[in-house]
């Protein structure tokens, strides 16, 4: 074997290595939230006060993940994402202490055909309707979610066991669906299923959604919801489950320059269920929003919402029947870097109904009045 064969193949090698691993890849990534919080009152046990907190997760969930593809030839790739959230200021993990508990699923992508993945993943709600409202991710987020995260816009719950299929760009359009098992003998025993669509064209954009989960009340705990983690995330909607849940939910953004204007409506429905004292009856939330965001300059963005959440409990001896939530946020946020920003942000709650109080998400406890003010500022870096 001549000299010059073996320099001509190593150049060759050489030259195809770049390209192979531009088809093949693996990507660390994440975001670290952490700032300052004060809330006005706040009841703990027998005592009642302002409540001063250093916290993780103001706006986003401090989290790292690890996402990977592979060239599988045809314009087919193996896709995978494992994500941990955790607390930057304690060092914890999150979603009931998972290793990977935001998300961790497996699957397929095709530009032409779409994207089938499988494991723990978002609902359909979270995919298309999400992204218009008040809880997106590049807007308020978790303070600013509807009372409880009724609706599951802010994914308090992830769903297990899932098989969920997103289609391509169409014009467009684009749709999807999921369907969770309940792993159990009983089927229908905690498992869930969800679809959405959303048709975006020039400053317009549209989703609608409808998530449904069963017997998530039931003792099986490898099913599509994990109560345990519910319990743990304090999420009132979730937190003891129903024999159905349903949430509807539809959005509109619409961009006007530098400013976009957006519109949310989602129902909820809890039935068989033992929230709010109710003696296996129904619950009931209608969440009507109202959004507004606006780059005041490239590096500083500025943004306003206002939620009105009309509720009904049935078979309830302890809370009235029909509670109200009126919830008003705004928020600043100033670039540093494209990775970079500082924010600070206040939301304002106040409830009516026999022995209903206000409680913002992630204020740190509920209010010991109807009433509740969060005031935080934080800084957040991506990588």
């Amino acid at each position: 074997m001549s000299k010059k064969f073996l320099l001509g193949a190593a150049v060759t090698s050489s030259l195809l290595a770049p390209l192979a691993h531009a088809q093949n890849s693996v990507t660390l990534y994440g975001l670290i939230d952490a700032g300052l919080m004060y809330t006005n009152n706040v009841k703990k046990g027998t005592s009642t006060g302002s409540l001063v907190q250093a916290t993780s997760g103001n706006i986003n969930g401090s989290q790292f993940g690890v996402r990977g593809s592979e060239d599988l030839g045809g314009g087919l790739h193996a896709v995978f994402v494992l994500e941990n959230g955790f607390n930057v200021q304690n060092g914890k993990m999150g979603q009931n202490n998972r290793f990977f508990g935001r998300q961790s699923y497996v699957g397929l992508d095709s530009a032409s055909y779409g994207t089938l993945t499988l494991g723990r993943q978002y609902d359909s709600g979270v995919d298309f309707v999400a992204p218009l409202s008040e809880v997106a991710s590049t807007f308020g987020k978790t303070g600013f979610s509807h009372p409880f995260d009724n609706d599951n816009l802010d994914y308090s719950v992830r769903i297990n066991n899932a098989v969920k299929f997103n289609s391509p760009n169409i014009g467009g359009f684009k749709f999807g669906g999921l369907y969770a098992f309940s792993n159990s003998t009983d089927f229908s025993a905690n498992r869930a299923y969800s679809v959405g669509a959303s048709y975006g064209n020039g400053p317009l954009k549209v989703a609608a959604s409808y998530l449904q989960i069963n017997g998530s009340n039931s003792t099986n705990t490898t099913g599509a919801i994990d109560t345990a983690e519910s319990t743990a995330n304090g999420t009132a909607g979730f937190l003891l489950g129903a024999d159905v849940q349903r949430v509807a939910a539809a959005g509109i953004n619409y961009t006007v320059g530098p400013a976009v204007l957006g519109f949310v409506y989602s129902h909820s429905q809890y039935q068989g269920t033992k929230s709010f004292g109710s003696a296996n009856g129904t619950v009931r939330f209608d969440n009507f929003e109202l959004n507004g965001r606006y780059a005041l300059t490239p590096a500083l963005k500025l943004g306003i919402a206002y939620a009105y959440t009309d509720g009904h409990v049935s078979g309830s001896t302890t809370y009235g029947a029909d509670p109200k939530w009126n919830q008003v946020n705004a928020q600043v946020i100033y670039s540093l870097s494209k990775r970079t920003d500082v924010y600070a942000e206040t939301m304002y709650q106040h409830v009516s109904g026999k022995q209903y109080v206000a409680f913002i998400n992630t204020s740190g406890g509920a209010s010991s009045t109807a009433n509740q003010v969060v005031a935080t500022a934080g800084l957040r870096t991506r990588f």
